[in-house]
């Protein structure tokens, strides 16, 4: 069963979302937010010809989980969102906001048992899960999706060095230079005061500040001192994160954790489908083939919620 909701909906960004509810369900059933990676995303994650937030909602569904999914504030407001904040944005104003009112809003809904409201983040929702949950959010537990306890500007330079990687000579040299000027910018962000980095564009619409007020809230901290039920999930052909540096931290970190699950899928891409070509300089392409979640990672999911 589907539903139509708006999330913020008396504030001045109100967001279109859907409520997915079991058919048959007459008690109170668990229910999950979904929170999106980097970038203006609608409410089923759409990324090239896939959807990954819509395929985990009708699939939870069938297994008597709720979930609520939402567009993506700077996918509605891009334009209003850069005029009223301008440098001034954070992960805050662009995303935990509105993951800890969907929380509120599900906890709420009778048909919900507020007790197991728990959270899925992909990739930089993955990354913010347990922050956002530090905050306010209060989940009976996380699922963190291809996420990563790093600064995003050290994935970013990664991903530019692999592509680096699989140019041929006639590209390398201005790619190379590119990628430098990339490492400099950042570099540089390091000794910016709040109001300098508020006020120097990095890359594309991003400014400094956006990018050090992340990195002075180091998920790692968050990711350590939480005790909420984790599970933490990643496609070992995923090539927008890394095995090394990424999903074995994850297991290194939470290895005296009383109740985290870290899973690897063999095959398994960045939307947890199956890998087409698993280079990064082909990755918009492999997500143009039109695909669905991987039923293994669905089944987990659904399994590891019931059990909580």
């Amino acid at each position: 069963m589907i539903e139509q909701v708006t999330i913020q909906a008396s504030t001045a960004y109100p967001l279109e979302g859907i409520l997915t509810l079991p058919d048959t369900k007459t008690e109170k059933v668990p229910a999950v937010v979904f929170v999106h990676g980097s970038g203006p995303a609608d409410k089923d994650e759409t990324i090239g010809a896939n959807k990954l937030f819509r395929d985990f909602a009708d699939g939870l569904a069938k297994k008597g989980i709720a979930s609520l999914r939402y567009d993506k504030r700077t996918y509605t407001y891009g334009k209003q969102i850069i005029q009223e904040f301008g440098g001034s944005l954070t992960v805050e104003e662009e995303i935990i906001h509105d993951v800890l009112f969907a929380s509120r809003m599900l906890k709420t809904d009778p048909r919900i048992d507020a007790n197991r409201v728990f959270m899925i983040g992909h990739s930089q929702g993955g990354m913010l899960a347990p922050r956002i949950d530090a905050e306010g959010g209060d989940f009976a537990g996380l699922v963190i999706l291809a996420g990563t306890f790093r600064t995003l500007e050290e994935v970013i330079i990664d991903q530019n060095e692999d592509v680096l990687k699989q140019l041929d000579e006639s590209q390398y040299e201005m790619a190379s230079q590119q990628v430098q000027e990339l490492k400099d910018k950042f570099n540089s962000m390091v000794s910016m005061s709040e109001e300098t980095a508020k006020q120097t564009l990095l890359i594309g619409s991003v400014y400094a500040w956006y990018l050090k007020e992340m990195k002075q809230q180091p998920i790692k901290e968050f990711l350590i001192k939480t005790h909420k039920p984790l599970l933490v999930l990643q496609g070992d052909k995923d090539v927008q994160v890394s095995i090394e540096k990424d999903f074995n931290q994850y297991q290194q970190i939470l290895e005296d954790h009383d109740n985290a699950t870290c899973k690897l899928y063999p095959g398994l891409n960045h939307m947890f489908m199956k890998a087409m070509y698993g280079t990064i300089v082909r990755v918009l392409e492999e997500y143009n083939i039109p695909q669905t979640l991987d039923n293994s990672v669905l089944e987990d999911v659904a399994k590891w919620i019931m059990s909580i």
